[in-house]
């Protein structure tokens, strides 16, 4: 059995996939932008994590912007069967580094067509469409439009799956009824919780939540105290915060992100890592740990 199998699998759209993923984002330039300072190291890290069994890596074209999709597929280019690519659509970059919402029709079109290109795909398996309502978080409005166009596309067959990025609860509950709807990625860890609801209802129905930053957001207080909790177990923060994800509930479908092989390793370890109760009762509470305490 490879270890990653411990972490169980999930369904996502018409495949089973390991519950323990890949996000793609840090293999382009500081901030998301630019080439990397070593883009060997990045092909390197992408031919890790496949041969260690991942079978889910999350990207977006406008990572880069460009760059890191053209890494992926240099990197791994004809792509094994069991791999999941999912994507990401409704943002684009300005010539600062800024990120802009890329929500109309021909801008939704147009991503589509860049990410089948520099993928070197015919169909896109998963795409996810990112709501840039608000570029710091979820904010309520109607994605009723970009969602439409996204079906289109999905009717000519260049999409094959929909998922929602960045998203609140009612704006699920909108889309379901657009179209059919696999995943949503939203921000959610340790500390930021507010989206436990949502994650119920999803697991309920047997959707896929994909969370993101399983350390962003994290007071010095808060972070302490998951150290406290990592070495009285032998294992490092990062390890322990993803193993409380992977036991938190079973539709989690985690997308750690490295520019560094022994990083991956390291994640990759957290499948095997079995929280004992006492240490899930004290990171649950770590929620409550105020930000002045």
């Amino acid at each position: 059995m490879n270890s990653l199998d411990k972490a169980g699998t999930f369904r996502i759209g018409n495949r089973n996939v390991k519950r323990l993923g890949y996000g793609a984002m840090q293999l382009a330039g500081p901030g998301v932008f630019g080439p990397p300072k070593d883009r060997a190291a990045a092909v390197a890290v992408l031919r890790a994590a496949v041969e260690h069994g991942l079978d889910h890596i999350d990207t977006a074209d406008f990572y880069g912007p460009h760059i890191t999709n053209q890494i992926i597929r240099e990197a791994l280019h004809p792509y094994r069967q069991d791999l999941l690519i999912a994507t990401k659509v409704g943002a684009k970059r300005g010539s600062d580094g800024s990120w802009l919402p890329a929500l109309s029709a021909d801008e939704l079109t147009r991503a589509v067509h860049d990410n089948l290109r520099h993928l070197g795909l015919e169909s896109l398996e998963l795409v996810n469409l990112r709501s840039m309502l608000d570029v710091h978080g979820p904010a309520e409005g109607s994605l009723e439009e970009p969602l439409t166009a996204l079906a289109e596309l999905q009717r000519q067959g260049l999409i094959q799956h929909i998922g929602l990025s960045n998203v609140t609860a009612r704006q699920v509950e909108d889309a379901r009824r657009l179209c059919a709807i696999v995943c949503v990625q939203n921000h959610y860890n340790l500390v930021h919780r507010n989206d436990d609801a949502l994650v119920r209802q999803l697991a309920g129905d047997g959707i896929a939540y994909v969370p993101f930053f399983p350390l962003g957001g994290f007071t010095p207080l808060q972070s302490s105290a998951l150290s406290e909790v990592a070495s009285q177990l032998g294992a490092t923060p990062m390890q322990v915060a993803l193993a409380w994800l992977l036991q938190r509930s079973p539709n989690l479908v985690l997308i750690p992100g490295t520019s560094s092989v022994q990083h991956l390793r390291e994640n990759l370890a957290a499948a095997e890592l079995r929280l004992p109760e006492e240490a899930v009762g004290r990171l649950d509470r770590m929620a409550e740990i105020a930000p002045h305490a």
